[in-house]
């Protein structure tokens, strides 16, 4: 190639690269500003919180699909009510949401932080038909009840794009909360952590996850020994990351002792372990069809445990991927639910792999 044709070919590559920059720096850098600025304002206190970018994971393949298998909840008359006062449709016009729970106690209240393109002269409009409009160290406050009853959500606009709301009694207060200190540093580092994925929670110990799992869990699942280790976790977090047609899932919990995340990995590997021989017996095969029990298995399969040592706390991480095939096939049935294993023995996964 001549000298000319070097010189146009990097002049290309320049423009491409100064294109790409420029839409980093006005798109992808403007995003993560406007998540690190709404995290920050997640109070310190806070038991444990959710947020989703409901922007990005609305290009994803994995979300189209999601919302075309996912089943479509009624229709709500007042927030059809709402839609039609308002113009503000969640399903399109909502694109980030933080949301933190604020235990006192056994009463729990939310904070959150809504990202979005609202019509602030409407919302206004709406809420001040049950509403009332305070005005709070110079800041537009409404208050409202909640479906009529005695509980009321205050919320404010901090920017024509962004509201927080709360049934806290004192919304102007925790936005004026100066989130410093060690318990807000460690909220920072996990979200940091997690900056890379469109969804994820992150809970405290405080939040009581192992009760939490047993109230919830169907009877196959219970685990004391579970509850047990979960409870003795000082840190759980969960986030999910499309990958294509599939939702990349990543849980990780954090403890202090390395005992408690040495018991817990071998635990979830026998989990994984009994799941596999469970979908491979043959009164399994027999009752489950076979796209069903093919789906769990892969599921089961490409799950992965693993330990890591952060050095003041110990992590057990477990990675697994959710496809489209394993959400039908989780909307058709489910397997039988394996009991939870001894952690002083467990067989490897792989001897178990038959399809």
């Amino acid at each position: 190639m001549k000298i000319r044709g070097w010189m146009g070919l990097v002049m290309v590559l320049l423009l491409l690269a100064a294109i790409a920059f420029y839409g980093y720096q006005r798109w992808g850098g403007r995003n993560a500003v406007l998540r690190d600025d709404a995290l920050a304002l997640i109070p310190s206190d806070t038991s444990a919180m959710l947020f989703v970018d409901l922007g990005e994971l609305r290009e994803a393949p994995f979300f189209s699909a999601l919302y075309v298998w996912a089943p479509r909840p009624q229709a709500d008359a007042d927030y059809a009510q709402f839609l039609q006062a308002t113009g503000f449709n969640y399903e399109r016009d909502l694109d980030r949401v933080s949301l933190a729970v604020l235990k006192h106690g056994p009463e729990a209240s939310f904070f959150a932080v809504a990202d979005g393109r609202f019509d602030r002269k409407k919302i206004a409009a709406y809420a001040l038909q049950s509403g009332t409009r305070l005005n709070v160290d110079g800041r537009e406050v409404f208050l409202i009840l909640l479906n009529g009853g005695p509980r009321k959500v205050s919320f404010t606009f901090l920017r024509n794009d962004r509201i927080a709301l709360t049934d806290e009694s004192d919304l102007a207060k925790i936005l004026a909360e100066n989130q410093k200190g060690e318990d807000a540093a460690e909220w920072r580092t996990r979200f940091k952590r997690l900056a890379g994925s469109p969804v994820f929670a992150v809970i405290r110990q405080e939040a009581g996850a192992g009760n939490a799992l047993a109230e919830r869990a169907p009877s196959g699942l219970r685990s004391p020994q579970l509850t047990a280790l979960l409870d003795q976790l000082q840190w759980i977090t969960l986030a999910g990351k499309p990958d294509g047609d599939r939702l990349r899932v990543v849980a990780e919990g954090e403890c202090a002792a390395d005992a408690t995340a040495r018991q817990l990995s071998d635990l979830l590997n026998g989990v994984l372990v009994l799941a596999q021989a469970g979908l491979n017996e043959s009164k399994t095969r027999k009752q489950l069809d076979p796209a069903v029990r093919e789906a769990y298995l892969d599921l089961v399969m490409g799950a992965d445990v693993s330990r890591i040592d952060r050095g003041a706390t110990k992590t057990v991480r477990l990675v697994f991927d959710v496809t489209p095939k394993f959400l039908q096939a989780a909307r058709t049935t489910a397997p039988l639910a394996p009991r939870a294993p001894r952690t002083d023995a467990a067989p490897k996964r792989g001897a178990l792999h038959k399809k």
